[in-house]
């Protein structure tokens, strides 16, 4: 049975990728495994009948005969499980890279979260300024110990793995920011952006805005 996933209808992205669903479509290209996606009005993800697939009425979930799941990392997990292509088969570097998806979603992307929503919804506070300084140091910070475990390497643990999947789309959403005094951050970026999967992926998720523009 294909598995079904959830997306934004009209994505608050504008195509740029940056929506979660983006991290499952790129787990399925790389494990070349087809999958179906249903589109969702904002609306239609606070009924009843989405918030059985995700109690806080978000995407993406996917759906699988009996399996339902929900959170993008979860599903990038259950995928990369299932499939061959991104975790080792070797056990204790298979325990790094899940190692490195925990790090992506729990260290690293809840300050560059933070600040996104700083940025579009605390404008009008009179602690905005203060706070905002405090996250881009939160996230400076975050920058530099990658950057230092990077190095010159590729990617973070020999192979590409799910680790890197999901840490190039939570960078992804820095927008450039901050990334200046990283350059090998910056190529690292750039190398998940050019693998042929990451392409399929974001042309897909591209086709939807497209087509919400169109239809006015």
């Amino acid at each position: 049975m294909t598995p079904t996933i959830t997306a934004f209808e009209r994505s608050p992205d504008r195509g740029r990728g940056l929506a979660r669903d983006m991290r499952v479509r790129w787990a399925f290209e790389e494990t070349g495994q087809p999958y179906d996606v249903r589109l969702l009005s904002f609306g239609e993800l606070k009924e009843s009948a989405h918030r059985r697939l995700n109690p806080f009425g978000q995407i993406p979930t996917y759906e699988e005969g009996d399996l339902a799941l929900f959170e993008s990392g979860a599903i990038v997990f259950h995928i990369a499980q299932q499939h061959g292509g991104l975790l080792p088969a070797d056990a204790n570097a298979r325990a790094r890279a899940i190692a490195w998806m925990f790090a992506a979603l729990n260290t690293v992307e809840p300050p560059i979260v933070e600040r996104s929503m700083a940025r579009l919804f605390e404008k009008d506070k009179r602690w905005h300024e203060e706070r905002l300084t405090l996250l881009e140091d939160r996230i400076d910070g975050r920058l530099a110990e990658l950057s230092r475990r990077l190095g010159e390497a590729d990617w973070l643990d020999g192979a590409f793995s799910a680790g890197d999947l999901l840490m190039v789309t939570v960078l992804l959403r820095l927008g450039g920011w901050g990334l200046e005094k990283y350059p090998n951050l910056s190529a690292y970026i750039a190398r998940g952006e050019a693998r042929p999967a990451y392409q399929r992926a974001f042309a897909a998720q591209l086709v939807v805005f497209t087509a919400s523009q169109s239809s006015g």
